[in-house]
């Protein structure tokens, strides 16, 4: 197979597999993704022994199990990302939100947090360092740590907890080593760090995949959106709302606003820090 030589993707192959993968996923690829979406594709029809787009999709599409369709997710789905990225909302988190959300709980309940899409880790797991080093409310209260994401790879990725030192590089150097031991020069995050963090696969635009996911004190959804057109948006802004408690926080990334989007949250400024609330009960 490895000599075979693979039908070219036409403009109608194009649009058949965006269509299907946009309703499935809500991602959604622009004309000038053409590109990169030909080479994944060719990649999965090489790696599954299929010459032509027609053979591979009929196949994807009709797959029992779904593997295969979870593989071309994680071939078309973009994972870059590293520890304390947009650091200024955790500051504000552990500052601001987490006492306030400590003071709408009942004693003895945990709060939750989320993290979606979870990437390779490093979002939840600098949510638990921060956690840790500085907000002193976990002396009484527990905290549940959920991370979620599209993409099968980077959630097993995540569950090793290896990184490299590009991505560990705005760790203060006390916070690497304490919570880091160097491995082959790649750094290796603590055990008790990578249990504290429960991960699980999610589509957030699947209906009744997200059933599960509730009663969330504080989630973390940055830089998902903006893979999302218009439609998408707001159907995934009513499964974020639907997964808050009354009272409960969401982060977006620094180029997105749920004010664009959805005038279910009240918009929050805590500094300079933008955060979207769910109201509590009675408006509030």
């Amino acid at each position: 197979m490895s000599n075979a030589v693979l039908e070219k993707i036409d403009a109608a192959d194009f649009e058949r597999f965006r269509s299907m993968f946009y309703r499935k996923t809500g991602i959604h690829f622009e004309d000038s993704k053409r590109y990169f979406v030909d080479k994944r594709l060719h990649e999965r029809m090489k790696a599954t022994g299929h010459t032509t787009f027609k053979g591979y999709f009929t196949y994807m599409r009709f797959q029992a199990s779904g593997e295969e369709f979870q593989n071309l997710v994680n071939s078309m789905t973009v994972n870059e990302t590293y520890f304390f990225r947009e650091e200024y909302q955790f500051e504000a988190m552990v500052r601001d939100i987490m006492d306030e959300l400590d003071g709408y709980r009942a004693p003895g309940e945990d709060l939750r947090i989320w993290s979606v899409p979870s990437s390779t880790g490093e979002e939840p797991y600098s949510i638990a360092i921060y956690l840790i080093e500085y907000w002193k409310g976990l002396a009484h209260r527990d905290v549940e740590l959920v991370s979620s994401d599209i993409d099968s790879n980077v959630l097993a990725s995540a569950k090793k907890g290896l990184y490299s030192k590009r991505s560990v590089q705005n760790i203060p150097l006390p916070l690497v080593k304490k919570y880091f031991k160097e491995v082959n020069g790649q750094y290796q995050l603590s055990e008790d760090i990578r249990e504290s963090v429960s991960f699980t696969l999610a589509n957030i635009l699947s209906g009744s995949n997200m059933k599960q996911f509730r009663h969330f004190d504080l989630i973390f959804c940055r830089n998902l959106l903006i893979y999302f057109d218009d439609e998408s948006r707001k159907k995934a802004a009513h499964v974020l709302y639907d997964a808050m408690k009354p009272g409960g926080y969401i982060f977006l990334g620094h180029s997105e606003s749920m004010s664009r989007i959805s005038s279910m949250f009240k918009v929050r400024k805590f500094g300079d820090v933008i955060a979207y609330q769910k109201p509590l009960a009675g408006g509030a």
